[in-house]
C-alpha cells in the first residue's frame, strides 16, 4: 500500500495494522515530522518516500526521497500498490485521492476534504472510508428500508462551556478535547462541529440521498445509528479506536479481534444532547448544505481559511463559524467540473482572508 500521512495519528495506526496484516508498504508520505518518519523508515522500509518540503529531504534516512505535492501524484501514478491510504489534512487531500481514482486503485479515505469539496465529481464505488462514524453506519446497514442514518458527536472542547465564554476562546483551549487527542485543525473543526458538519457531506456522498442527521453522545461509545421505516433503530459500540475502520479498510475479510467489547455495565449511562445552532453557529446552514451537498467546496474553503487567521490571532474562535456562514450565503453557484470545485476554493479564501 502507499500511505499518505504518514505521521499524523491515523498513519500511524494505519502502520500498526498494516504489520499486524502483514501488509506490505511501498510508499511513506508525511510533512515535516521528519523524527517520526526516519523510524517508520526503519521499520517498514518503504521504496520511495515523499515530504512536504524539499529543505528537509537531507535529513530523511533513504535513498529514494521527493518533495512536494507533484510528487505525490507521480509517486501514485508510478506505484504497484492497488491501495492508496490518503490520511492528508486539508483541501490538499483532494488531488491525490482524484489521482488515485484515475489509475484505478482503492482508495482508504480519512481525507475528508475530498468529499466534502469534491463529492460530486468522485466515483464512490472505490473507495472505503477510514472513520468511525460512516464504518459505523456501513456496519449497520442490512437490505431493509431506511427512515434516517445518524452520526454522533462529542460535542468537542467547548460543549460543557457557558455560551458567553466562546467569543473569548483561545486556540490552546480548542485544544482540550474532552474525550482523546488529535490534530490542530479537527480538534478546531470538532469545536465548531465543523467536522461533523463535513461527516454528514460525507455520508451523503457515500450512501446515496436520505435523511441525515447527528447528536452528541458525550462518552464516544456510539459512532452510528440507524432509524429503519419500521420503528426499529440500531446502534454501533466499540470503543473510540481508529483501528478497526482501519482494519477493515486495509482488509475486507478482517475476522481478527481488533478492539475489546464495550462493557455496558461499567459504563452504566450514556447521555445525548442537541447539537443546537446558538453554542454551534454553523449547524444552522446544515439543512441547505445537505440539500445541495456540492457547496461543501464553499464551507471547506471557509473554513480552512478562517481556522488561519483564527490561529495567528486575526479573528475570534466565533468569527470562524461567521466567516463560513458569511461564504455560505454569498457563494451559492454550485461547481460544474472540478476545475471549478478549485476555482470556487480560490475565490472562497480570497473572500474570507480579504474581508478582514
Amino acid at each position: 500500500m502507499i500511505l499518505l500521512g504518514s505521521t499524523g495519528s491515523i498513519g500511524v495506526n494505519t502502520l500498526i495494522v498494516a504489520k499486524k496484516f502483514g501488509i506490505e508498504v511501498e510508499a511513506l508520505v508525511c510533512g515535516s515530522n521528519i523524527k517520526l518518519l526516519n523510524e517508520q523508515i526503519a521499520e517498514h522500509n518503504p521504496q520511495v518516500v515523499v515530504i512536504a518540503n524539499e529543505n528537509d529531504i537531507k535529513d530523511v534516512n533513504h535513498s529514494r526521497v521527493y518533495a512536494g505535492s507533484e510528487a505525490i501524484l507521480s509517486l501514485i501514478a508510478d506505484s504497484k500498490s492497488e491501495l492508496v491510504v490518503n490520511a492528508l489534512v486539508g483541501f490538499l487531500g483532494l488531488r491525490p485521492t482524484l489521482k488515485a481514482l484515475e489509475c484505478n486503485k482503492k482508495v482508504a479515505l480519512a481525507n475528508k476534504e475530498s468529499l466534502v469539496a469534491s463529492g460530486a465529481f468522485i466515483d464512490t464505488s472505490n473507495i472505503q472510508p477510514i472513520d468511525s462514524e460512516h464504518f459505523g453506519l456501513w456496519y449497520l446497514l442490512q437490505d431493509r428500508a431506511v427512515s434516517k442514518m445518524i452520526i454522533t458527536a462529542s460535542g468537542g472542547a467547548f460543549r460543557d462551556w457557558d455560551i458567553a465564554r466562546l467569543q473569548n476562546a483561545t486556540l490552546a483551549d480548542t485544544q482540550k478535547h474532552p474525550n482523546w487527542s488529535m490534530g490542530q485543525k479537527i480538534t478546531i473543526d470538532s469545536a465548531t462541529m465543523v467536522n461533523k458538519m463535513f461527516e454528514l457531506l460525507e455520508a451523503r456522498w457515500l450512501f446515496g440521498e436520505g435523511s441525515y442527521d447527528a447528536i452528541i453522545e458525550t462518552k464516544s461509545l456510539i459512532h452510528a445509528l440507524i432509524d429503519f421505516k419500521d420503528g426499529s433503530t440500531t446502534a454501533h459500540f466499540a470503543h473510540a479506536s481508529m483501528q478497526l475502520p482501519i482494519a477493515y479498510a486495509l482488509d475486507e475479510k478482517m475476522d481478527e479481534n481488533i478492539l475489546g467489547h464495550v462493557d455496558l455495565l461499567k459504563v452504566g449511562s450514556l447521555e445525548f444532547r442537541e447539537i443546537e445552532s446558538e453554542r454551534y453557529p454553523v449547524w444552522a446552514i446544515k439543512g441547505e448544505l445537505l440539500q445541495n451537498p456540492a457547496r461543501g467546496v464553499v464551507v471547506n474553503a471557509a473554513n480552512e481559511a478562517a481556522i488561519e487567521l483564527f490561529i495567528d490571532k486575526k479573528i475570534g474562535f466565533m468569527d470562524i463559524a461567521k466567516n463560513i456562514n458569511s461564504a455560505f450565503e454569498k457563494f451559492s453557484s454550485l461547481p460544474k467540473t472540478v476545475d471549478d470545485v478549485f476555482a470556487i476554493d480560490e475565490a472562497v479564501r480570497s473572500f474570507v482572508k480579504g474581508s478582514r
